[in-house]
Order: structure tokens, then C-alpha cells, then sequence
């Protein structure tokens, strides 16, 4: 995966090591794409600038900045391109975040010669996409099935640019791609202002980030991709911002991961407000407020960016997947399913938002219906089997790591209705709270492989199961925890790299490695006293990023290739946490985070 991404918080775009645009969305994340190249390379389309008697590349993100810089160096000449969606605060204290892209130019040495490759497929490339040519822009468009259109501006002859032809470049120049057209025409300026502009409002709210002892460089770059990955509109969080990018190259595990998972949300804004940016917690705790039933419907896994909760899955059978691997699916069939883990995740960021936030600051009697609302869901349902935190599409089980995740949900809920002085409420779920945590340990123990298993009387380990001290089930010091961790390090490590599980599922036998669960890992290690190996896996899987710092969801064993949606915030969430963990100490004071 090597790619760089950009963003606004309202959309993002991939950009090959290459300086080529291969895959975008607009005007939103989750809109029909523009460029995905990435998924066809033959009919997905692409943007690229391509310099005549090219030697070498190298991109870079300007420092604690979302502004990617490809630079190229030519027989005779160089240049770089600083591709970038504009985000700012405005005067009025909103945010400036266009469903545009802007690729600045800077020409460093000599004249140098290029190829201007636009080549925009709009929705999906499911049908034919036109061009017409006017004296301020190029315009592409549908005429079949849904309507779109999208604008380029440039100081650039667009004759030159729509025609293909070669361009000599004297002087620096913009390409300004945008899904509105403009009320006034961009020109060089305006595209210099809005990198300036946007460059100042990234090294502010890095600036805002905690220090640490050690891994600054590293939880800087990934605490940047997780906010990319915060939508402005609703304060809702995608997994990732691309779809059907498999987990093994020829494989069918292909996902749309544009949506908002209510776990992987929830981890995430636990992460960045561990990092001091409290009000994207806010705003994420609006989102859930605004799309949580309060007394009835289905409490969904996963919802849209703006709160949809019909995610019907298709397939694109027109395009040939990335690297081959069909079939490309756009929404994902799992919002219907029943994960019983989500309501401890959800109900442990509710606490720890409350506590940022107190009662002045959020509609106490919302949040204390949502807890009472979540709970009566899973007084029903906890001892359900259910499609686990790895969504099991055909099986149902009684997995352990949702047991433990309804525990949580009860602990979490005991302290919530402490904190509002509901005892009664409290007394109730302390009596499930105990229930729960009292079958886990009868039934999910397996005495034969010392260790607590994927499900009930099952044979196998779960990655899962190693957080069962990270949310307060068990001690670190505790035997059957100590055993656990050890167990799944013996049964699921692979070079370096851990299983999420190793028996069969819908598609056979797992064939990577997923990241979060190798940094889960080197956590619990740690944890149990095991800090050498801990440190040496770190060490190691710090080596397998992209050229930019960036993971996906995961790594393959043998070739260290990056697989799956990317970049992924669980990864990125994970490899915070486990920087953080070995840094052992915060240098710098906390900063309360108000401009998000």
C-alpha cells in the first residue's frame, strides 16, 4: 500500500508514491468515487503529473501536517507536488472543508516537461464519463444512471491538459479539483493561500497533541490519520476511507469500510482523547446521541456517516478489484447483524465522555435514557449467542469476547448510574454485572489449554480475549490472564505478527495477520512482564508501515505486504496506544483540544 492520504474531514483521497491520484470520493467519504484506479486500473480512473526524463521520486508529509509532498527529480529538472484538501476555521467559527482537492505545483530547478493525465470515471465508472471544455474549467460528467459532475481549474491551458499534450512548466502552477462549480475562479494565489491556510490549521492541532518520551514522530502521523477519518458534517468516525481492499490479494474477503462501526468509533475517539483532543469525543458523543434509539429499534453495530441505518450491500461486478480480487462491494450486509459487544464499547466511551464533559456540558438526561435503553438490550441479549467482533457472517456462538464486552457494558453503567445518584439502577446491574462475569469464568476457561477461548467450549484462541485487562474484567496479575496472553502468543504469533484467530470461517482459513491484534498483543505482553519481547515486536512491526507511516488493516506474514482497507483506524488506534504503553511518560502538559 504505497499510498499517502488527504483529507478535510469531509472526504480523502489516496495518492501513489508516484504523485498519482488513484482513488477519491466527493463530495463525501462515503459519495460515488471520482478516481479509483485502485480498484481498475484499466477503466477506474486516475490524475497524474508526469514528468518527462524522470530518475527518482520521494514523498513526504510536510511535518505534523495532512499536506503531502511528492517531489520529483528529472534529468534536468525538479519539482514537487503538494497535494492537499483545504481545511481551515473561519472567521465566523466554522470550518472551511470543500469537497475539493488542490494539487499545487512548485517547479525547483530547470523547465520541467509534463504529461497532465485527467482522467476522472465518475460513479464507479459504471458508465460512460463526459467532458466539455469551457475558458474557466473542465467539466466531467454523467448523462446515464445518477447524475454527477465534477470541475477542474487550472492556470494551465486546459486545452493542453484535455488534449494530453506536453506541457513545458516555467513557473509554478495549481490544478484545483472540486465537485462545486466556483463563484469565483481559483488562480494561483487563492491555491497558495488555501495550502497556507490549511498547513497552519494541521501544525496547530498537532501542536495540541501530548508528548511523550519516546514515538512522537509516530503517534503524531497516526493520531493525523485517525482525524482524517472524523467526519465534520455528523462527528461520526469511518473504519477506513476505502472500500473492497481485500485482506489477501485474490481472495474474496472484501469490504466497504466507509461507515461508522460503533466499536471501532468508540475506540478511536478513546484514543485521540487519551492524546488530549476531548471535543472530537464531543462531537462524536452528538453523533451518537442524534443516532441511538432511546426506547425502541435496533441498536445497530454500524451506521452511515450521517446516521443511515440501511447500508445495503452491492456488488460491482464492472470493475476487476484491487490486484484482481473480486468482488468489489460498496455498503456492507453486516449493519444487520447482532454483536453483542458493541454495548460495553459504547458504554464505556459514554462514561469516560461524561467525565470529560460533566453534566453541564451534555444533555445528562439523553445520555442517562441511552445507558437505560443499552441496557435493557443487553439484560436480553447477553446470553445470546451472537456474530462476535469479527462478524462471523453464517455462525453464531457464544463468543467469549462478548461476554466479556456485556460485563463491561454493566460495570460501566453500575458507574454511570453512580455518578446520577440512581442506585436502585445501580444495585440491578451490579447483580448482572456479577451474573455475567461469573459464567465467563466457568464456561469461556478451557482447564485442558489454560486459557480462555474464542467461544464456549471451543478449542480455539481469540485475539479479543487480550483485552479483557484492558477493560477492567481481569489484572494483569491475574493467572488465568497471565496464561491467556502466553497461550495466544504460542497458538496465533506468526513471525512477529498475530492471528485475529486461526480456525475456518465463512472463507476458509485466515491467511494474514491483523494488525490491531499484533499490537493488542505487544501490549498484553508487556503487561505480564514480558517487556523485552514486547519491545522487540514493537521495534519489528514499526519496520512493516508504508514509506509514510500509514498501516492497513493487515500485514502478510512472509512478504510484510500492507492488505486491506487503508489506512485503518483500528491499526492506527492500536499503535497509539502501544506507543504510548512502552514511552512510559508524558513529557508535556495537558492541553484541553477546542479547535477540532
Amino acid at each position: 500500500m504505497h499510498y499517502g492520504l488527504i483529507g478535510n474531514c469531509r472526504s480523502a483521497a489516496l495518492v501513489s508514491i508516484k504523485g498519482e491520484i488513484e482513488w477519491a470520493c466527493l463530495p463525501d467519504y462515503d459519495s460515488f468515487s471520482v478516481f479509483a484506479k485502485i480498484l481498475d486500473t484499466e477503466k477506474g480512473g486516475s490524475f497524474s503529473i508526469d514528468p518527462d526524463g524522470l530518475e527518482k521520486t520521494n514523498q513526504y508529509y510536510m511535518k505534523d501536517t495532512n499536506i503531502l509532498v511528492t517531489k520529483f527529480e528529472c534529468s534536468s529538472s525538479e519539482l514537487e507536488i503538494y497535494d492537499f484538501m483545504p481545511r481551515y476555521k473561519t472567521s465566523r467559527e466554522t470550518y472551511h472543508c470543500p469537497p475539493d482537492i488542490i494539487r499545487y505545483v512548485k517547479v525547483l530547478k530547470g523547465t520541467p516537461v509534463v504529461t497532465i493525465n485527467y482522467d476522472p470515471q465518475l460513479c464507479y465508472a459504471a458508465t460512460r464519463t463526459f467532458s466539455m471544455r469551457t475558458d474557466l474549467y473542465l467539466k466531467n460528467y454523467t448523462k446515464k444512471g445518477p447524475y454527477e459532475s465534477v470541475y477542474l481549474y487550472s492556470n494551465i491551458d486546459l486545452s493542453l491538459i484535455e488534449q494530453k499534450n506536453k506541457i513545458t512548466l516555467s513557473d509554478d502552477c495549481y490544478f484545483w479539483i472540486s465537485y462545486n462549480q466556483k463563484i469565483n475562479k481559483p488562480d494561483l494565489e487563492t491555491a497558495h493561500f488555501e495550502m497556507s491556510r490549511t498547513k497552519d490549521y494541521w501544525l496547530d492541532w498537532s501542536s495540541r497533541t501530548k508528548k511523550f518520551a519516546k514515538y512522537n514522530d509516530v503517534i503524531s502521523r497516526s493520531a493525523l490519520a485517525l482525524k482524517l477519518l472524523a467526519y465534520q458534517k455528523s462527528g461520526a468516525i469511518l473504519a477506513a476511507v476505502t472500500t473492497s481492499l481485500p485482506e489477501k490479494a485474490g481472495e474474496v474477503r472484501n469490504w466497504d469500510y466507509r461507515f461508522c462501526w460503533v466499536r471501532d468509533a468508540s475506540m478511536i475517539i478513546d484514543t485521540l482523547t487519551s492524546l488530549g483532543h476531548y471535543n472530537a469525543a464531543k462531537r462524536y458523543l452528538d453523533f451518537i446521541v442524534n443516532v441511538i434509539p432511546y426506547k425502541h429499534n435496533k441498536v445497530q453495530i454500524m451506521y452511515g456517516i450521517n446516521g443511515q441505518t440501511e447500508l445495503t450491500e452491492k456488488i460491482l461486478g464492472h470493475l476487476s478489484g484491487y490486484k484482481q480480487s473480486k468482488p468489489v462491494r460498496i455498503g456492507n450486509s453486516a449493519f444487520k447483524q447482532k454483536q453483542n459487544d458493541i454495548y460495553g464499547v459504547l458504554l464505556d466511551v459514554l462514561y469516560k465522555s461524561f467525565n470529560i464533559f460533566h453534566s453541564s456540558d451534555v444533555n445528562s438526561e439523553d445520555i442517562w435514557t441511552i445507558v437505560r435503553t443499552l441496557m435493557r438490550v443487553v439484560e436480553k441479549n447477553w446470553a445470546l449467542p451472537d456474530k462476535g467482533i469479527w462478524e462471523y457472517r453464517s455462525m453464531k456462538e457464544h463468543f467469549v469476547f462478548s461476554k466479556v464486552l456485556c460485563w463491561v457494558a454493566a460495570d460501566r453503567a453500575v458507574k454511570i448510574a453512580d455518578v446520577f445518584g440512581m442506585k436502585s439502577y445501580a444495585v440491578q446491574w451490579i447483580r448482572l454485572r456479577d451474573v455475567i462475569k461469573n459464567e465467563i469464568l466457568e464456561k469461556g476457561w478451557n482447564s485442558e489449554l489454560s486459557a480462555f477461548t474464542q467461544f464456549y467450549g471451543s478449542q480455539y484462541l481469540d485475539a479479543a480475549n487480550l483485552l479483557m485487562e484492558q477493560y477492567g474484567f481481569l489484572e494483569a496479575d491475574d493467572p488465568k490472564y497471565k496464561m491467556t496472553v502466553l497461550k495466544t502468543y504460542e497458538s496465533l504469533c506468526r513471525n512477529g505478527l498475530l492471528y485475529r484467530y486461526r480456525n475456518e470461517d465463512d472463507f476458509g482459513l485466515p491467511g494474514t495477520s491483523f494488525t490491531i491484534c499484533t499490537f493488542w498483543m505487544i501490549d498484553s505482553l508487556n503487561k505480564v512482564g514480558e517487556h523485552e519481547l514486547a519491545q522487540q515486536l514493537f521495534d519489528q512491526v514499526l519496520k512493516y508501515s508504508n514509506h509514510l507511516g500509514l498501516y492497513s488493516e493487515g500485514i502478510n506474514f512472509e512478504t510484510k505486504e500492507l492488505t486491506g482497507n487503508f489506512p485503518q483506524g483500528y491499526s492506527h488506534l492500536a499503535l497509539i496506544n502501544t506507543a504510548v504503553l512502552l514511552s512510559g511518560q508524558e513529557v508535556a502538559e495537558e492541553k484541553l483540544v477546542v479547535d477540532v
